[in-house]
């Protein structure tokens, strides 16, 4: 009997180019191998001892020979490399067509009627490093008041400002405002609120952080899970990535650590349902900034951490452990890389050493996800239960 699934998203932590990388531009990107192979190695003990190691194509780790979970890698079946892409796939949204981006920066039309809806002109409006343009133009946006909104190779719309300028709330009212114009054709996957603090020379951004992103065009295996009852718990920015469609309960997180943090609480709560985990700094942190070492410390903080995660584990829990993407620090650029993901699970209730191979979409963890429920199945995917569930 399975009562709750504890699902653990390690965001960007891809492990090898999909076969249609060219198309993107990310021929040779492997997060996990390439960090490994630039810091002589990874410590990951815990993730191999479920099977990390073992995964097919995967890099730079150590296979062990029998793993205590089960192991896969998923390809994506969508076109795009992005964060709201992935995670809709892995709840049953099959995303035919890209989110718009905007390499020039975004059109006349979305920046006039920005500027009209909130009174004030934008600066910035290009492709641009996070902590880069607020270096840039944090100073001037100080003296005038206007707020900087720029753009990344994904489709999003970020909107940063000191929060002694524009309050944090403020800010929000902003993002909520850019989101309703950015429909049709100018329909971004998220409208970002970046808000910092200090001085020029030394700005930083906080973690006020917050995702308005396009809400699913249909029911996912969040909708279908609260629809029947079950608990659906978000970590992070979970709750933003499904514009809180499906989810019962969420909190925020400030970094990794915390959000491994609140997932431990939620385990120990022991609401029978979906524990629903974002952990962001791997892609916000070290990936986009090209920080190859670390990204390869925050891997091994996350594996520290596994054992209290396996330790407070029930009988009747399993615990997922995937991605939504690459982001290879030791590529040239900042973006996201269209990668294989890795996947890993746990628990008492399934057996162990067990090679899913490669599954064709991300999609299979949600339909595998309903099944564990026996509730309505969602419109893509496979689910995998039969191979890993003992009888």
């Amino acid at each position: 009997m399975i009562d709750r699934v504890i699902w653990i998203v390690l965001d960007s932590v891809g492990m090898g180019a999909l076969p249609d990388a060219e198309k993107y531009g990310d021929v040779g990107s492997n997060t996990i191998g390439n960090i490994s192979k630039a810091l002589g190695g990874l410590k990951l003990p815990n993730m191999e001892k479920l099977g990390l190691g073992n995964i097919e194509g995967i890099k730079g780790l150590n296979k062990v020979e029998n793993p205590i979970g089960c192991y896969s890698r998923f390809e994506e079946m969508s076109d795009g490399k992005d964060t709201t892409t992935g995670h809709w796939e892995m709840a049953g949204i099959y995303s035919e067509n890209p989110f718009p981006t905007y390499p020039n920066g975004f059109p006349k039309e979305v920046v006039d009627a920005f500027e009209s809806a909130i009174g004030r002109k934008m600066i910035a409006n290009k492709p641009a490093s996070g902590t880069a343009i607020i270096e840039e133009l944090g100073e001037e946006h100080v003296k005038t008041g206007n707020p900087i909104v720029y753009t990344s190779a994904d489709s999003v719309f970020q909107i940063a400002a000191h929060e002694e300028v524009i309050s944090v709330e403020e800010l929000y009212k902003m993002c909520e405002t850019a989101r309703n114009i950015l429909t049709g054709d100018h329909a971004v996957a998220r409208v970002i609120a970046r808000p910092f603090v200090g001085e020029p020379g030394n700005f930083v951004r906080t973690a006020n952080r917050r995702d308005f992103s396009l809400t699913p065009p249909h029911d996912t295996v969040l909708d279908i899970l609260k629809k029947n009852n079950l608990n659906v718990m978000a970590v992070g920015k979970i709750e933003d990535i499904f514009s809180g469609q499906g989810v019962t309960e969420a909190v925020h997180t400030k970094d990794n650590m915390n959000g491994v943090d609140e997932t431990l609480n939620y385990i120990k709560e022991d609401k029978k349902g979906l524990i629903f985990t974002n952990l962001v700094d791997f892609d916000m942190k070290w990936g986009h900034r090209n920080d190859v070492e670390a990204y390869g410390k925050g891997l091994e903080a996350f594996d520290a951490r596994l054992p209290e995660i396996l330790k407070a584990m029930k009988d009747t829990d399993i615990l997922f452990i995937t991605a939504d993407h690459g982001c290879d620090p030791t590529m040239p650029g900042t973006d996201h890389s269209r990668e294989y993901v890795p996947f890993l699970a746990y628990g008492k209730a399934l057996k162990s050493n067990v090679n899913l191979g490669t599954r064709t979409t991300f999609a299979d963890m949600g339909q595998t996800v309903a099944e564990i429920f026996s509730v309505e199945p969602i419109k893509n995917g496979e689910s995998f239960l039969d191979k890993v569930k003992l009888n």
